[in-house]
This record gives structure tokens, sequence and C-alpha cells, in this order.
């Protein structure tokens, strides 16, 4: 178990700060992490990632940074090897296209997802724009409605195909993220009526760890071409289970602990409100 939390905390061990406090990671230091034994091996991916950067329409240069480091040889001498400086978004197109058969890409994999879709919600200029927690929940809450359509659709083409199923689907993600607890029993622990909806009363930050939730394992069962109910359910449990890993690396609080707010119906209220009386 020691070997395993050591594994998922390494990435941000080896994680620097330049003297501006933006964050980097160094190539050869990730490579040895993620079990390359030969940096020329590790290059080849790198190369591939930056391919992967280009065509989704970001500076290669902002995420790749070419420059020489000093290493010790023995005997206090030292020499320059080259090597890259590593964006976090860098480090999410690697371990992308890392190998991985290898277990600690697989826990690459999750972290690295997790950490950049967080920080692309923190740095966008919509969610920048929000000033209130308030704001916040309506944001991510209006992107979780639309992701979960979009997991909807990808989980009835992986074999889930009758609301049943889609249930069962549903709650093998939360048994993942909520340490066991299926809806019934979150729903029981936040105090919540039979009628209202555990996503309608979580605060941002749960509703950020849900959307992620959403987002990866749509994309896991598309990439993964699943197409058995049996394994989807394990693909949500276990995307659910990693971000929960994840989550608890960073020392978040876990979302089960997390308070229960008042219903965002009310905040969907108080906008059309606002809006009605900015029109009139």
């Amino acid at each position: 178990m020691k070997a395993i939390e050591k594994q998922k905390n390494i990435f941000e061990a080896i994680k620097k700060t330049n003297d501006e406090g933006i964050e980097y990671w160094s190539a050869r230091e990730l490579g040895k992490v993620l079990d390359y034994n030969d940096y020329r091996n590790f290059q080849k991916v790198i190369e591939k990632s930056k391919i992967a950067c280009s065509n989704s329409h970001n500076d290669i240069e902002d995420h790749f940074v070419d420059v020489t480091e000093m290493v010790q040889i023995g005997s206090g001498a030292q020499r320059t090897i080259s090597t890259v400086w590593l964006s976090r978004y860098a480090c999410y197109l690697i371990v992308q296209n890392a190998d991985p058969q290898k277990e600690i890409v697989a826990l690459g994999q999750t972290y690295f997802a997790y950490q950049t879709r967080k920080q692309e919600i923190e740095e966008s200029e919509e969610y920048n724009s929000l000033e209130t927690e308030d704001k916040k929940r309506l944001y991510l809450r209006n992107q979780l409605k639309k992701h979960n359509i979009q997991l909807m659709s990808a989980a009835k083409n992986a074999g889930v195909e009758t609301n049943l199923d889609y249930g069962i689907f549903q709650n093998h993600g939360y048994k993942g993220l909520y340490g066991g607890l299926d809806q019934k029993a979150i729903h029981k622990l936040k105090g919540l009526k039979k009628s209202q909806k555990i996503l309608d009363h979580m605060g941002s930050t749960e509703l950020a760890a849900n959307l992620f939730r959403a987002t990866q394992t749509e994309e896991k069962l598309k990439k993964d071409n699943i197409k058995d109910k049996r394994l989807a359910n394990k693909t949500h449990y276990n995307v659910g289970k990693e971000v929960r890993n994840t989550i608890k690396k960073i020392g978040g609080e876990m979302p089960e602990n997390m308070p229960t707010e008042d219903s965002i119906k009310k905040i969907e209220r108080k906008e059309a409100k606002e809006l009605k009386s900015k029109k009139s």
C-alpha cells in the first residue's frame, strides 16, 4: 500500500517552480518516473506529444521548452545535458502517449488529467469572471448537465441500454468517487428529501470532481471501445476511484464529507429574476 501511495505522490514531488512562480516538470525526471530507462525512447513519446499539442491548436513552445541542465557525474564533477521543461498540460499529453501497460503510466494519466481539467476550469475566462460561489456552482452544474447527456450517449454505445442499466452504471461511478456509497446512500448522508437531487445540493468543488468523473468516463468508454455493460460499469467505478485517490493525494476533502448546499434551483430563480429586472 505504501509503495502505491508513493507512486501517486511522486508526480507532485518532482514538480519544480521557476523564479516567476510557474510550475514545470523536467522531462528527464518524468521519464524515469514513468519507467523509461533509456531517455531516447522517452524522447519519442515527447515528439508524439508535441504533435498532439499542435493538433489541439496550442503553441508547442508554451508547453515544451528545450533547455540544458547541470547534473552530477561523480566526484563532484558536473556536465550539461539536454532536457525539456514541461507544463502540466505537456505532462498530460505525455502520459496519454506513453506505454499504457506500465502501471505508473495509468496512474499518471488520471493524475494529470484531473489536475489539467481543474486548471482549465480555474483559468478559463468565463469561470474567472464568476465572482461568487453561487455563480460558480451554477456554471459547473450546467456543465455537468451537458456532459451527463454525453456520458449517457457513450454508455448506451457501450451496452448500457435500459434506464435500470443506466442507474446501475451511474451508481458504479458514485461508489468509486464516494468510497463505496451509492446514490441512495449519498442522498441519505446529505440529509436530502426524496424529491431533491444530490447534484443540485453540491458546492463548486464537489461539482468539479463529479464533472471530471463524467468527462473522463465518457472519454475512456470511447477510447477503449467498450461494448459490454459490465465492463462499462467497472470503468465508471475505476474512474471514480482514481478521481477520489487524486483528491486524497493532494490533500483535498473527500466528496462525502463536503457540506450540503442550498438547492441550486434557488440560484437559478435568482438569476432569472435579475435578468428579467435588467431587461425591464
